[in-house]
């Protein structure tokens, strides 16, 4: 049995802390604020096992002129954003060629196919089942060319790996989802993914079982982490917490603090937005609505609203101009509502060039470990790279373990 140290309360960190426990470490999860509060407080709320695929970077002019112009609303981007992470885009662009975006798709199918089997037992043992339905996602077309590509691609997902899916036409969606006020060409049900009503809540019901195990949960900030002779120490208002080892679960954040310890991680941060509305209708399931990058999904506090991708700067102002651009454009489909007073929200996607997590060792650093860079799939993923990575710590080492490996990515 070892001390470790988790640093990093979101989902992938507290995931993180349960596996390590239920092998027999005794663990601390730290981080500034309380479990559940950053990225995993505001996402779409979706388990995405039809997510088989990790999203590759556009490479044809085409689509690149396209959000070059600003004529989509799934990708917004500024001068600065994409000057600060100009590194990380090349790499991203370079990973994105046919032959390496099917090798990692052909790791990233093995994780997103477990997602809702790696959920299952923590939803049940932390009593949150009253957060989770089992009614699948649903992409909405407006454009019949858009919905036969797309209907392609998800038969592509089904023949690769067994991805399920119906294609409905829009008449059909409409008798099927109430809450539309208009048929749309058609959609695509993805029926095994599944939705929460209040991703925070259920970040912080698997934050109140690690505790009700006997795991301990303090406020420490990542930025004091530091190398003892017998371990690392972090150092919060209570005090020194030690451990023999420490895993960084951070997120965005996670590349501000390797770099302290002389380690540079070119990663490609996508901000996104999201708006609660008093819509006076819920929806069964969250859908995509493809022509405008927005997802709707019913939450507890409302309807809300999630953005595509933002390729901004660190701390550059809020422009939630995708939302604003999502609110005009989904009117003719659904009821919004007025928007909830205070409901405005961003966070930002850790995403790695190569668009896998990266899950093991810290190379030269002993006792340094790490599990971040999901990418739009860090809530999915928690529990899945949660248990590889604490099999890593036991001594695991198959072929998805060395994949996911930072051995030679860092």
């Amino acid at each position: 049995m070892a001390e470790i140290l988790v640093i990093g309360a979101g989902m992938v960190g507290v995931s993180t802390a349960l596996a390590l426990q239920d092998r027999g470490h005794a663990v601390t999860l730290a981080d500034r604020r309380a479990p559940g509060q950053e990225t995993s407080f505001g996402n779409a709320g979706v388990i995405q096992v039809e997510a088989a695929e990790p999203y590759p970077m556009p490479r044809a002019p085409s689509e690149l002129l396209r959000h070059a112009l600003g004529r989509t609303n799934d990708v917004t981007w500024s001068l600065s954003g994409l000057a600060s992470m100009a590194p990380a885009l090349w790499r991203y662009w370079r990973a994105s060629s046919s032959a390496h975006h099917a090798q990692a798709a052909a790791t990233y199918a093995r994780l997103t196919s477990r997602a809702t089997e790696d959920h299952a037992p923590l939803i049940a043992a932390s009593g949150a089942e009253n957060l989770v339905a089992r009614q699948g996602l649903a992409l909405v077309f407006r454009n019949p060319e858009k919905f036969e590509k797309e209907c392609g691609y998800a038969a592509h997902l089904a023949d690769r790996y067994g991805v399920r899916y119906r294609a409905v036409s829009g008449a059909d969606w409409r008798r099927e989802e109430p809450a539309l006020r208009s048929d749309p060409v058609g959609a695509i049900h993805f029926t095994d993914s599944w939705s929460v009503s209040d991703p925070g809540a259920l970040t912080t019901a698997y934050a109140a079982l690690f505790e009700k195990r006997g795991g301990r949960i303090v406020i420490a900030d990542a930025a004091t982490l530091a190398r003892t002779e017998t371990g690392w120490r972090l150092t919060g208002p209570e005090g020194a917490i030690t451990g023999e080892t420490a895993v960084l679960c951070l997120g965005p954040w996670t590349g501000v603090a390797l770099l302290r310890f002389g380690l540079r991680v070119p990663m490609v941060l996508k901000r996104g937005y999201h708006a609660h509305y008093d819509a006076p209708q819920q929806l069964r399931r969250p859908f995509l609505d493809t022509d405008n990058g927005v997802v709707l999904s019913s939450m507890r506090a409302g309807l809300r609203m999630t953005s595509g991708a933002a390729l901004v700067a660190p701390g550059a102002p809020a422009d939630p101009r995708q939302l604003a651009r999502g609110e005009r454009a989904v009117g003719d489909l659904v009821a919004l509502g007025p928007r909830i007073d205070g409901s405005d929200w961003f966070g930002t996607r850790p995403c790695l060039p190569g668009m896998l997590p990266m899950v093991g060792a810290v190379p030269g650093k002993p006792g340094l470990w790490v599990n971040f860079g999901h990418g739009h799939q860090g809530f999915t993923l928690g529990p899945t790279t949660a248990t590889l990575l604490a099999e890593s710590i036991d001594g695991a080492s198959t072929t998805l373990h060395k994949a996911l490996s930072p051995a030679t990515r860092l």
